[in-house]
């Protein structure tokens, strides 16, 4: 009984005997791994035994979140931890809780910290400035970006530069070359202020999850790293979505603070995934987009009968534009088709799988016999086979 009264008093007699604090970032970024931080000191005059429990965000669906540790008065222990959230929107944490106890260990007093605390999620934004660096420091290939060699010269002048190894021997200046009396080439830059929209179907088809993210918000987070590498080439980025209605439209506009507008239109996305109608987009499409643009069109069949019903509204758009149509492989598809049978199932199902694999194939195809730019990819690929496909027709002078 006497231990009990000493702890009782060890551990009430030091007023405010813990401190804590939750440091959360202003916004978190989707799909991504965020780091998060717990700051602790202590002013009791021993060794304190503390557990920390963070009630975290209902999204995340975690209620044994605990860390154990010991705190020392007057040093500042920091406890960090990882979260990846994979919806957008508004995230609350409750409270911040820690139970101290004393080096008898009979009692634990129990400090609550930082009720309700929001911090929102946006789109990718750890992926967007993994790209703006890459593409700022021309190390775009390390991410799988390819180098696209310039077809032609289909861009526009810049200067007039010495000759060094490894210049096209096509871009010398044999005028300049001889008032100089050394070799001179001419230097060009890729056409600048270029419209590109980023067109994404809300509609039911991008409700498939892949590695717990939708297929929608892999497209809103290629869609806000693409307009910026697109914004630091000195291009025109815009964004359109739709479903049953169009209910997003951005102009496109050349300026760096253009992408706090499409950022806050792609964070504010919400969809019934309803069926799309891509007639009205094309309409759309006609009323408001009246320069030829770079279109990059978001979206997914399952069956080429699919494909077929929207083809003539995706032909129409191409005739004016130039219109790059992005689609999905099923990568759990790819994997069971991997695999060996071991039974009839799973032939049954293997050879399922390799048909509707084979089908999207076949719908790439029927695109560009009509001349239609594709990219089928995998979900984790999006932004890297967009942005690739971005650099080549801005190489090939398509637009």
């Amino acid at each position: 009984m006497a231990l009990f009264f000493l702890d009782l008093y060890l551990m009430y007699a030091t007023k405010n005997g813990i401190r804590a604090q939750r440091n959360l970032p202003q916004k978190l970024s989707n799909s991504d791994q965020n780091k998060l931080a717990v700051q602790l000191t202590s002013k009791f005059p021993f060794k304190a035994f503390v557990s920390i429990i963070d009630e975290l965000p209902v999204q995340f669906q975690k209620r044994d979140f605990e860390h154990k540790t010991e705190l020392i008065k007057g040093e500042p222990h920091l406890f960090e931890y990882l979260l990846r959230p994979v919806e957008r929107g508004e995230y609350v944490f409750g409270n911040l809780i820690v139970f101290a106890s004393s080096p008898l260990r009979i009692l634990k007093r129990k400090f609550v910290f930082q009720k309700d605390q929001m911090v929102p999620v946006y789109p990718s934004i750890i992926q967007m400035q993994q790209y703006d660096f890459l593409a700022t420091s021309n190390r775009l290939t390390e991410f799988g970006l390819k180098k696209i060699r310039r077809i032609g010269h289909t861009q526009e002048f810049e200067q007039i530069k010495e000759y060094i190894k490894g210049d096209d021997v096509r871009t010398i200046n044999w005028k300049a070359t001889a008032k100089k009396n050394q070799l001179m080439v001419n230097q060009y830059q890729d056409e600048r202020s270029q419209p590109i929209y980023s067109i994404i179907d809300t509609g039911r088809v991008m409700k498939m999850p892949f590695n717990g993210l939708s297929l929608l918000d892999y497209a809103i987070n290629s869609s806000l790293a693409f307009s910026n590498v697109a914004l630091k080439r000195n291009d025109k980025t815009g964004l359109l979505t739709f479903s049953k209605k169009i209910e997003t439209f951005v102009p496109a506009v050349q300026k760096l603070t253009h992408l706090n507008t499409i950022m806050e239109s792609l964070y504010n996305i919400s969809t019934d995934f309803s069926d799309s109608d891509f007639g009205m987009l094309y309409a759309h499409v006609k009323r408001k987009v009246n320069q030829r643009s770079l279109l990059l069109l978001y979206t997914n069949f399952e069956h080429i009968s699919g494909l077929k019903r929207q083809l003539p509204y995706l032909l129409a758009m191409a005739k004016k534009h130039v219109l790059v149509v992005i689609f999905f492989e099923n990568t759990e598809l790819e994997s069971l088709i991997a695999e060996d049978a071991e039974d009839i199932q799973a032939i049954y199902h293997k050879t399922i799988a390799e048909k509707f694999s084979l089908e999207k194939r076949l719908m790439q195809k029927e695109l560009q016999k009509y001349g239609v730019q594709t990219i089928l990819t995998k979900p984790e690929e999006l932004t890297v086979n967009t942005i690739n496909k971005y650099l080549e027709i801005k190489a090939r002078g398509i637009i």
